[in-house]
């Protein structure tokens, strides 16, 4: 059966998993280099500011995360420009080629790439500094405290898992809730939890049943299992509001590129929204689909926000996380050529 995938549903097929395990690559590799030793000495002063610099959350980190994107932005770029059919007033055929070195497209990507790492590492930086100040407050165990943050190492793998690094602040809080519900007997409540790992359901039930509650040991996997769900949540959310912005915001530069050029004639360009036809399409988009403008007119949603295209990164997060919708761009390539061939 032939696929009714779009070309931009191709690019997102394809990017969103590289930026997601380029993130995840990340935060696997920020808690493999922390030294936990120094990083309990730290807490036992209790210099929260030292212990969140022995972490080595910077922006470093997540070079890879910012190829993977630099390389999403090129690849949109380019498809729309080889989807554009351009001929002179003679009828013969013009190249055009996106241009990810033009000085717009490279001052935007840089400028977006350090913004968004620089929200990534400072919502990391604020959860933790919370979470540790919580915990010395509380007079917690320097070294439990520690593992907490940093993840506990797997017999079976080798590696640090769960933790809260790489969480946003309200996921730290759903972690920081969880284990308390587990540490004091409040079970039912945490079963109630969408992302548990209902693998450990069983057991948790059999807590409840003898009323003996669970071990700290226990608790600590169980936490442990329920943070990596919402690291990998993270990670989903995060690719594809990235991705959605870096092939959304190259197309539309590509084109803005071909009217600059004078190949194309932004009078006869048509934009048209589309959205993914299904019922996780929010409401303010389902009114925006099928919905056209011209090239340099925007979308307006029925929220009042106008966005130049879907996933636009200068609009309100209410109105792109997670969306799927895309862009329909259409040259009036006849519309074009009688107009040249009459000048």
């Amino acid at each position: 059966m032939a696929s009714n995938r779009t070309p931009f549903d191709q690019l997102l097929d394809k990017y969103e998993p590289i930026l997601k395990a380029a993130f995840l690559d990340a935060i696997v590799d920020i808690r493999s280099q922390v030294t936990l030793k120094l990083l309990i000495e730290r807490l036992e002063r209790g210099d929260v500011a030292g212990a969140i610099e022995v972490l080595g959350i910077e922006r470093e980190a997540f070079g890879a995360f910012e190829l993977a994107f630099a390389e999403a932005y090129n690849a949109g770029g380019v498809d729309l420009a080889n989807g554009l059919k351009l001929c002179d007033p003679q009828g013969q055929r013009i190249v055009f080629r996106f241009g990810v070195r033009n000085p717009e497209a490279e001052a935007w990507l840089a400028e977006h790439s350090a913004t968004m790492v620089t929200r990534i590492v400072g919502d990391q930086q604020q959860s933790i500094r919370l979470a540790l100040s919580e915990g010395l407050a509380r007079g917690d165990n320097p070294r439990r405290t520690a593992l907490d943050v940093v993840g506990r190492v797997s017999r079976v793998t080798g590696k640090r898992e769960g933790g809260i690094i790489g969480l946003t602040g309200p996921q730290e809080r759903f972690v920081a809730s969880a284990r308390q519900e587990l540490v004091s007997g409040n079970l039912r409540a945490y079963l109630a939890r969408e992302r548990r790992d209902r693998r450990f359901d069983r057991t948790i039930l059999a807590a409840i049943k003898s009323g003996k509650g669970l071990d700290r040991a226990m608790i600590d996997r169980i936490i442990g299992r329920y943070s990596d769900r919402l690291l990998d949540l993270r990670g989903e959310m995060l690719s594809r509001s990235e991705t959605m912005a870096a092939i959304g915001k190259a197309r539309d530069d590509a084109m803005r590129q071909a009217i600059l050029s004078g190949k194309v004639d932004a009078s006869f360009v048509t934009k048209t929204w589309r959205t993914a036809g299904d019922s996780r399409v929010r409401h303010t988009h389902r009114a925006l689909n099928g919905r056209a403008a011209g090239y340099y007119e925007g979308f307006q949603s029925p929220s009042g926000v106008t966005l130049q295209y879907p996933g636009d990164p200068s609009a309100p997060i209410g109105e792109t996380s997670g969306c799927r919708c895309h862009t329909e761009y259409r040259v009036d390539y006849t519309g074009q050529f009688i107009a040249r061939r009459a000048a």
